[in-house]
């Protein structure tokens, strides 16, 4: 955002996509469009989903859209991911400047395809901060700022749950993001746990569902801002680790906070192997370099 003592939210993460702050008000990576990327010929997910967690190519559907949201359009929200049926690329009403309806390829690999997420336009971005009361210090001129810092964080959080899926490197080599949620109003237990300690609750929270060569994983992603760091890279904090919905994953928590402090000591990890450099490099970079832009 243009303005560091800007009082608006800080972005969030690809929105609703895979960012409660801007994020839940925009949505996090773009639309079902996509851009090239190679895929893994081992396997592919049949199902293949929007930004907005909707399923765009199912056999059974007669209509990509209900009756329900052709009534309403995009004033309509979607109960299952709190985001709108359809993107909106129309100007806000009280706009006063034109935005780009242009979606930007992110690095993220889309699940069920050969491409890429995309993130969403400045337009659709504009459009669900003003339709959440969000960011109303945030101008036309505000959003190339605020776009970066959204893409990087999204980026980044890939980055974060890529660490993780190191773990599954021999089960699976390319996982991929299949679908998304943004849930900004639910603090999850660490989030929780944290704030009652006397931290602060984090600005968005998104759960992000992984496939995992045919397997679906969820994440939870707690972001953070902290105004005294405001205009440094160490303004967000990204909190990533996968849902506790299975023993593996609990598992999984663990090796990693083993993996972590013997990276720690210069060794490499007990239980994969791999270099300790590796993961230790990546537990350093959890904040997004949106620096001043952010």
């Amino acid at each position: 955002m243009g303005n560091q003592q800007s009082s608006a939210p800080p972005p969030s993460a690809p929105s609703t996509a895979p960012a409660a702050s801007a994020a839940a008000a925009a949505p996090s990576t773009p639309v079902e469009d996509a851009a090239s990327c190679p895929v893994n010929p081992k396997y592919k997910n049949p199902a293949v989903y929007n930004v907005y967690g909707q399923r765009i190519n199912d056999p059974n559907s007669q209509s990509p859209k209900s009756p329900l949201a052709s009534i309403q359009g995009a004033d309509m929200l979607d109960p299952k991911n709190n985001m709108p049926l359809e993107p909106n690329q129309l100007p806000c009403p009280g706009q006063r400047k034109p935005l780009s309806t242009e979606r930007v390829a992110s690095n993220i690999p889309k699940g069920g395809t050969e491409s890429t997420w995309l993130f969403p336009s400045p337009q659709m971005v504009f459009n669900a901060l003003r339709r959440k009361g969000k960011g109303e210090d945030i101008s036309e001129d505000d959003m190339d700022g605020f776009i970066a810092a959204h893409n990087s964080m999204n980026e980044a959080t890939w980055q974060r749950v890529m660490q993780w899926e190191t773990l599954h490197r021999q089960e699976c080599d390319y996982p991929t993001l299949l679908r998304f949620q943004g849930k900004p109003h639910d603090l999850s237990p660490l989030a929780w746990v944290r704030n009652v300690l006397g931290g602060p609750a984090p600005f968005d929270r998104h759960d992000w569902i992984i496939d995992r060569c045919g397997r679906e994983v969820r994440y939870i992603i707690d972001f953070y801002f902290y105004d005294d760091k405001a205009g440094t890279p160490q303004a967000f904090e990204i909190v990533a680790r996968p849902a506790l919905d299975s023993v593996d994953a609990a598992l999984d928590r663990v090796k990693m906070n083993i993996y972590l402090k013997f990276a720690e000591w210069g060794l490499p990890c007990p239980i994969t192997g791999h270099p300790s450099g590796n993961v230790a490099g990546q537990q350093e970079q959890q904040q997004p370099a949106v620096g001043e832009k952010a």
